[in-house]
């Protein structure tokens, strides 16, 4: 049986909110990792306070499922990636992925990650659906997002304002079946 937690670059593991607030406030100071995959303005918090956060958040479990992004070989923790499912009824879920550290970027270790978190959702929630939004801005993101299968589904014109530039919200789902097809 293959190993769900494990890709080829990487592979999704637990930390504590005390090593997952020390590296957000590493990866927070960098305002385009912050801009990539958020439209609310950046800012900095504390590491007590995003301690706080995800500490609260956890509490919410029965709903998303939170992983950090570990490299396989050096056991580096670059990032992070969620699914937050919406309904159960009708298994479908939000997906959310960062990669916080710089010299991973644009390497394969994202849509590894990507790939791995699809798989959790599909095979072990027993997804039907899952769905997520990005920045048209973040071309990176798209290519990966496309690579693991993901199809654009909606668009929003100029929804976000960045440096005094419209930029198109996107949304993007992947289903089951067409999941299943892909990775026969």
């Amino acid at each position: 049986m293959k190993d769900i937690y494990r890709g080829s670059l990487v592979r999704l593991a637990s930390e504590s909110p005390e090593v997952m607030a020390k590296s957000f406030l590493k990866w927070d100071g960098d305002s385009e990792a912050h801009r990539l995959g958020d439209s609310a303005p950046a800012q900095l918090w504390s590491e007590k306070k995003t301690k706080e956060y995800l500490e609260k958040n956890d509490e919410k479990s029965n709903q998303a499922f939170r992983f950090a992004i570990r490299t396989l070989d050096e056991d580096k923790l670059i990032g992070v990636t969620s699914l937050w499912v919406q309904s159960w009824a009708h298994s479908d879920a939000w997906l959310g992925i960062f990669v916080g550290e710089r010299d991973y970027w644009g390497r394969g270790f994202g849509t590894d990650a990507m790939r791995l978190i699809v798989q959790y959702g599909f095979c072990e929630l027993n997804l039907r659906r899952i769905t997520l939004g990005l920045h048209s801005y973040n071309e990176r993101a798209l290519k990966s997002y496309l690579k693991v299968g993901f199809q654009l589904e909606g668009r929003i014109r100029g929804e976000v304002l960045k440096d005094g530039i419209r930029y198109d919200d996107l949304y993007m789902g992947l289903l089951h079946e067409e999941w299943k097809e892909m990775n026969q």
